[in-house]
């Protein structure tokens, strides 16, 4: 198992809490793209909705963040400062229903 963004920053804003279905996701793709999504979900810690990489999601309290080919699925809880990360796909299957 590889080590996510989940590592705690004293020095940033909010927490991440990353599902266990993320941490899979996460965990099964390919090296290079995989820094990729850790860098920008750690970069969410600073600013949880990036204009225009994050767009709220229609229907949901949940946001997306785009980075290349894949979205990261998230929330932002503002009143205990967390964000939770739901979904790490390729764009193609990011949006359809487990």
């Amino acid at each position: 198992m590889r080590h996510t963004a989940a590592k705690e920053n004293p020095a940033c804003i909010y927490k991440l809490d990353i599902k266990k279905s993320a941490r899979k996701e996460l965990d099964n793709l390919p090296n290079q793209i995989f820094l990729k999504i850790d860098k920008a979900i750690l970069s969410l810690k600073k600013d949880p909705s990036p204009y225009p990489q994050s767009k709220e999601l229609k229907g949901e309290n949940k946001r997306r963040l785009r980075v290349g080919d894949y979205r990261v699925v998230y929330a932002v809880d503002e009143q205990h400062k967390i964000i939770t990360i739901f979904r790490v796909r390729h764009r193609k299957d990011a949006y359809r229903q487990v």
